[in-house]
């Protein structure tokens, strides 16, 4: 039976590869969260995706599927707005307005240098708005 040698270079080669992959697998992670069954609008399902970035601010991105035009709601609403829980605060943080597609499908993506324990989203019929109305559309666990 042939045993293969390696020259030192190869094996530092493989370590520094299997670090850099590690260490990247780490960072590149972004935790998600699934919304939760909604009341309002049954059909829309989705998720967050939190990540911290290079500046130590927190990189939210959304995807939602099925949300209907807030005009259809009952009362009829003009807009989504999305809001921030903040893990240090009780008072949530208005993160802006989401734009749908002619298909039903959210896509959103802001910065916060707030950490989420929550997200939810509300119909409102205005969107600069300070605090969010009790017409809760979709929400998250605590994350």
């Amino acid at each position: 039976m042939k045993t293969i040698k390696f020259s030192i270079g190869i094996k530092q080669l493989v370590i520094v590869f299997a670090a850099l992959l590690l260490v990247f697998s780490f960072t590149s992670c972004a935790k998600k969260v699934a919304f939760l069954n909604s009341n309002v609008i049954p059909a829309a399902r989705g998720e967050v995706a939190v990540e911290k970035d290079n500046n130590n601010n927190y990189v939210i991105k959304m995807e939602i599927a099925y949300l209907a035009e807030p005009q259809r709601l009952q009362p009829p609403k003009n807009a989504y707005v999305v809001w921030l829980l903040p893990e240090d605060s009780d008072t949530p943080i208005n993160l802006g307005q989401i734009i749908g597609t002619t298909k039903l499908n959210v896509k959103f993506e802001t910065v916060s240098s707030s950490k989420p324990r929550r997200i939810f989203i509300t119909a409102e019929n205005e969107t600069d708005i300070q605090y969010p109305s009790n017409i809760v559309v979709l929400e998250t666990s605590k994350m």
